[in-house]
């Protein structure tokens, strides 16, 4: 109960991370905060030489370094004639290298830990600096960084991508490499999250010709191959059109022994194809969506789509799941009934009347606020009154049904986030194996999954900076604890021992 509680936690409030950068890579999530980002919410910040540094301690704990400022990056007002500072320094001492190091709070400054940088990560920074904010020539210079030999560079060039506006990328197609790109994704080697982002570059500055590599990652038997496979779906589409859509159905759609996974990442193609570009007509879109229905374990992964494109047709047979539900498909019907909220056709309430009589509980849980959620609920058999005007939410998912061990994650999420103050470390690769659940694939995803659980677009929300590390670190916390609390509370309502649709 706990640890499944737990990971829907962590679910939502990577979906939260998702929804606050709605116009981002589709299928990419940034790692960590680039350098842009860390200077930006700082008051200060400094390249500084290591001059003095106390031995470490046995016990690997931080010991208070001092450093010499050779280049004000930010808060000259701040720094004054500051020569020299003092801050809390982790592993061997390094003599004369140089770090950024970050600083808040001006009246009594507060420094973050070190971040070593090589005599290129002190160029680049200083170049960083001076791009503007948005354009062409921001990605142009970043582009060249992507797989860089120095991995804190290579991380933070991505990690801008992964930021940048979809549409910066089309803006960016003419200076694209498209060799280069090919290149990249025929190396399983490589992280997935990258591999993400060059199949959507790949997309962009692709043509036909692409395609018959695509078909054959698209068929391999080789897991590593498959690495970002939704991604990789998404890019073949958007160079093959509706014509690419048979092999997709033939293999993850209408394959009842793809796994959960390869289909997921399907579906995720699709649902990007169906709210961000006009490729593929929608009414194609949903036919092959039509085709989970004859999954009925899976369906719910797509009823939320049938309300979001208001496709009605597929009203009877959902109905019908709903009916023919048994312990291993039971969590169909909470989706169902939301479908139904959504429908503004008379029989999809009389359906609710009827539906409601075979499962109450469904019924409550339907009804059940969830984050991200408008309800709709029409009017119930016992006569009250309730909402009726909005969309459904997000289908609930479970996590006893768990994919075969995948070699990499392959639905988009978010990694941990690093650090603001610390060195940038190596991704996990997409060769790493790791057992994904079907609560983690069923909630992480592009943008194209908010709106479908919205029905609107996300709302920008600028990051604004904050004063003080304290500030900092209550503005962070504090939404996680809320979350938190909150699917405690709901638990106590959802959980019903037995029910595989309970949290």
């Amino acid at each position: 109960m706990l640890t499944r509680l737990m990971i829907l936690c962590g679910a939502l409030v990577s979906t939260a991370v998702l929804l606050t950068s709605a116009l981002a890579c589709p299928f990419c999530a940034a790692i960590s905060q680039t350098f842009s980002q860390e200077i930006e919410s700082m008051d200060a910040a400094v390249i500084a030489k290591l001059i003095e540094a106390p031995a470490v301690t046995a016990e690997g704990a931080g010991v208070e370094a001092t450093f010499e400022i050779t280049q004000i990056l930010k808060g000259k007002e701040h720094l004054g004639d500051t020569k020299t500072i003092k801050s809390l320094y982790y592993g061997e001492g390094r003599k004369g290298r140089e770090f950024l190091i970050l600083g808040t709070e001006p009246e009594n400054m507060m420094w973050s830990t070190p971040t070593l940088l090589t005599d290129r990560g002190v160029k680049y920074i200083n170049q960083v600096i001076k791009l503007p904010a948005t354009g062409n020539d921001r990605y142009v210079f970043f582009q060249d960084y992507l797989e860089d030999e120095d991995e804190m560079l290579a991380r933070d060039a991505y990690d801008e991508f992964a930021n940048a506006p979809y549409s910066a990328l089309h803006d960016l197609k003419p200076k694209m490499k498209h060799d280069q790109l090919v290149e990249w994704v025929e190396n399983p080697d490589i992280a997935a999250n990258r591999r993400r982002l060059y199949f959507t570059m790949l997309g962009v500055c692709g043509t036909k010709a692409d395609l018959p590599l695509l078909e054959k990652m698209l068929n391999s038997e080789e897991r590593a191959n498959k690495s970002g496979l939704d991604a990789m779906i998404g890019c073949y589409l958007t160079l093959a059109g509706a014509d690419g859509l048979p092999l997709i159905e033939k293999l993850y759609l209408a394959n009842k022994e793809a796994e959960y996974a390869d289909t997921y990442a399907a579906i995720m193609a699709l649902r990007f194809h169906g709210t961000e570009t006009d490729i593929i007509e929608k009414d194609r879109l949903l036919k092959s969506l039509h085709l989970m229905l004859d999954r009925p374990s899976l369906a719910d992964l797509v009823i939320a789509d049938f309300a979001r494109w208001e496709d009605w047709s597929v009203m009877d047979k959902l109905v019908k799941l709903f009916k023919e539900a048994d312990e291993e498909t039971s969590w169909v019907r909470v989706p169902v009934i939301r479908y139904l909220m959504a429908c503004p056709k008379p029989e999809a309430k009389e359906y609710l009347i009827e539906l409601e009589k075979i499962d109450p509980d469904a019924m409550k849980r339907a009804q059940t606020f969830f984050p991200f959620q408008s309800q709709a609920v029409p009017t119930r058999a016992d006569g009250e009154k309730m909402k009726d005007e909005n969309l459904l939410a997000m289908a609930e998912v479970d996590d006893n049904q768990l994919p075969p061990e995948q070699e990499d994650a392959e639905i988009a999420q978010p990694e941990n986030a690093a650090p603001a103050n610390t060195a940038k470390s190596g991704e996990q690769t997409a060769m790493a194996k790791r057992q994904v659940t079907r609560d983690e694939l069923s909630t992480a995803g592009d943008r194209a999954l908010a709106a479908a659980i919205t029905g609107d677009a996300a709302t920008n929300i600028e990051e604004t900076s904050t004063v003080g590390l304290l500030q900092r670190i209550f503005s962070t916390t504090i939404p996680i604890v809320v979350t938190f609390v909150l699917m405690l509370a709901i638990s106590g309502i959802l959980w019903n021992p037995g029910n595989k649709t309970s949290l």
